[in-house]
């Protein structure tokens, strides 16, 4: 049986605290600015970044409750899903990934879902109308009765991975960052990873957040996980939200030219849904005089980009 003490971080060897490292760039050069990466890319080859960051705290918790299965949500290309099934591969958890969208029930998996079968995912498909609901009780209990599922030995994972637990374990990116930079900035898709981070930082740091999907609706939700995870507010942040592109796996040509540009200047394979959209919008910052001449800003590289077929907008989160 997976033991709380299996699931110290030292077992599954991450590399923490991710390296911190300079990036020079004229862009930011010119106008006083020093640009740092924060390679949480680095952290594991298979639990990269945020997702090590958001999944740890909550594998501690289900093994601490004595739950052996994994039970969580997302898109047809979810990273969170192939993490959440990779994490029950190297520490003996059964894992349940609930995908949005019946009807892909039907269909040949595509790569990313082939890859959490092969890690042991079950996968099951819920129509599109009730995985809005997917929070709601009632739903779960309905979700857990049909895949025979005994609630007593599931811990449930939000879409994202984003809780309180995870926001607490991101909050450890904060203090990595405490001293070494006055502004973070990261990419956002549920928000708890700016919302632990921001908790963590230190006085006179900010954290700056790029949201990737349209809708501004992230403020609220960000609010609402740090007040369930520390009681309210914890740290200065903010939110850019110019810079997603038209929307979530939106990646237009200029997105990508500029990703191509970069990779070529810093040897980093750029990540195009969110990193890449974080690093333009700070490179634009840069230009429109935001960072006072003098100023450390350190970028948070969430993840690495990894090879697909073509996917659905709005089906990777």
């Amino acid at each position: 049986m997976t033991s709380y003490e299996a699931l110290e971080p030292d077992a599954l060897g991450p590399r923490l605290p991710s390296p911190l490292r300079p990036a020079v760039d004229e862009r930011f050069a010119r106008h006083g600015v020093r640009l740092l990466l924060k390679r949480d890319d680095l952290i594991h080859p298979e639990l990269v970044g945020n997702k090590w960051r958001k999944l740890m705290p909550n594998l501690r918790a289900a093994a601490a409750a004595g739950r052996r299965t994994l039970v969580t949500f997302g898109g047809a290309y979810s990273n969170h899903l192939r993490a959440t099934a990779a994490a029950g591969r190297l520490l003996g958890f059964d894992t349940v990934g609930v995908v949005r969208g019946e009807e892909l029930a039907g269909r040949p998996p595509n790569p990313s879902l082939a890859r959490c079968a092969a890690d042991g995912m079950r996968l099951c498909f819920m129509d599109r109308a009730a995985y809005r609901r997917k929070a709601e009780p009632e739903v779960v209990d309905a979700l857990l009765a049909r895949e025979g599922l005994d609630p007593g030995a599931v811990h449930l994972v939000p879409e994202g991975g984003s809780n309180e637990l995870a926001v607490r374990g991101c909050a450890e990116l904060g203090r990595e960052l405490r001293g070494r930079a006055e502004t973070v900035a990261v990419a956002c898709g549920t928000g708890g990873t700016l919302a632990g981070l921001a908790a963590g930082l230190g006085a006179g740091q900010r954290a700056l957040g790029f949201p990737v999907l349209r809708g501004g609706f992230l403020d609220r939700g960000i609010r609402d996980l740090q007040r369930a995870a520390f009681g309210g507010p914890a740290g200065e942040w903010s939110l850019d939200e110019r810079f997603h592109f038209g929307g979530f796996a939106r990646v237009p040509a200029e997105l990508d030219a500029f990703a191509e540009d970069f990779e070529e200047r810093h040897g980093l394979a750029v990540e195009r849904l969110y990193v890449a959209k974080m690093l333009y919008g700070l490179t634009v910052l840069a230009e429109e005089g935001l960072f006072a001449r003098g100023t450390t800003v350190a970028a948070v590289v969430t993840g690495g980009p990894e090879p697909h077929e073509p996917y659905e907008p709005a089906d990777r989160a």
